[in-house]
């Protein structure tokens, strides 16, 4: 079984977890999910396009949520999304989807086919199967608006069940995912958003970049990047695969703490986390003071955040420090560490850098060039 599976959400820290070809034993019940809910979710605020070619602002829930607004149709339809570099497809809930939200509480904003003038049929089934299970509809075609560019006659996902993502999808802040790897991972090769955009001349340059916020508004630049954001110049680092965005990573320390081997990662902004093996992340997490919780996850004592060594990431000789601070997510009064241990099958990357680092680090996605750009966010 093909798994693409693109986000979890884990309720003790309402984290998201963007990953493709991961296979999960198991997310905790909605029974356990809704208990670990401590307050009602905001109001459904859409947030606000700058003005311009394509500058996105991403809006930030509690350093685990990150998401934009992308819009469909003639007349124009707003929809909340996660720009996920971690797949490749662009898909929202369609009106009547099963599962789609909590009216009232947690509402989704769901396309209307009847409603769109520009609206082209398909009709080709579309199923993308997640590690809790699948959510599924048909393929239809419209113009997608990214802030001032109309990318026309593009291919989504018209979601009618998502009763696969549970209390994930269910209780999110977000109404669906807009892909941004490469087409090779896209399912059924349905060409994206970006490639189509650049096919149509609406891009200067095929690249991107995110400034993710911490507990405020970040920005996605598409078509370029903002060098007001970051401090020094950007380092960049090839691909491995022109797959998801894989790079090599040379070694991992934590004080005297450390994994010299060469291995590989993905640059993921769909994942809340940064996922590694099992017994590197155990190793980690102990040499700081963090304990296990039967979730997989490791707690620290808030007050100690500020005794944690810098967790560095060497990539291309350069070094990647994150602080206490970067590595710790509060939530309901509980201080967790955000690594987690995960056993991804071969020979997918072993390590997933997701909102954790790109939090710190400022991040350009450049497909010609192959390559991803780092610089330490202002």
């Amino acid at each position: 079984m093909y798994f693409k599976g693109v986000l979890v959400l884990f309720a003790t820290s309402n984290v998201v977890f963007g990953m493709e070809t991961v296979t999960l034993k198991r997310i905790p019940d909605e029974e356990f999910v809704t208990k670990l809910m401590q307050s009602k979710l905001e109001n459904n605020e859409l947030g606000t396009l700058h003005k311009g070619d394509a500058d996105i602002i991403i809006k930030d829930y509690q350093n685990a949520q990150y998401y934009g607004v992308v819009s469909l149709g003639t007349p124009p339809k707003s929809f909340k999304v996660i720009f996920d570099t971690g797949s490749s497809n662009l898909w929202v809930p369609e009106t009547g989807c099963k599962h789609c939200g909590i009216p009232f509480i947690a509402p989704k904003s769901k396309y209307d086919p009847p409603s769109s003038s520009s609206y082209q049929k398909n009709g080709t089934d579309f199923e993308i199967q997640y590690a809790s299970g699948s959510v599924s509809g048909v393929l239809g075609q419209d113009v997608v608006h990214l802030g001032d560019l109309d990318v026309e006659s593009q291919l989504f996902g018209m979601i009618t069940d998502a009763s696969g993502l549970g209390m994930a999808y269910l209780l999110g802040k977000f109404d669906g995912i807009l892909g941004l790897a490469f087409q090779s991972i896209s399912i059924d090769g349905v060409p994206t958003v970006l490639g189509n955009a650049y096919k149509q001349g609406l891009l200067e340059e095929p690249l991107f970049a995110f400034s993710l916020g911490n507990n405020n508004d970040g920005e996605l630049t598409i078509g370029g990047y903002d060098t007001t954001k970051f401090k020094g110049d950007l380092q960049y680092v090839p691909l491995m695969k022109t797959t998801y965005w894989e790079i090599q990573v040379d070694a991992i320390q934590a004080g005297s703490t450390s994994f010299k081997q060469v291995t590989s990662a993905i640059v993921d902004s769909g994942t809340s986390l940064i996922i590694g093996p099992k017994l590197l992340v155990h190793q980690l997490a102990t040499s700081i003071g963090a304990t296990p919780n039967m979730f997989g996850q490791y707690t620290i004592d808030c007050d100690s955040i500020s005794n944690i060594p810098d967790i560095i990431f060497t990539i291309q000789g350069k070094n990647y420090p994150l602080k206490g601070e970067d590595v710790v997510l509060k939530a309901a009064g509980t201080c967790l560490f955000a690594f987690m241990g995960l056993e991804i099958p071969m020979p997918d990357p072993k390590w997933i850098l997701g909102d954790v680092f790109m939090r710190r680090y400022y991040t350009v996605f450049d497909f010609e060039n192959e390559q991803i750009g780092f610089a330490e966010i202002l």
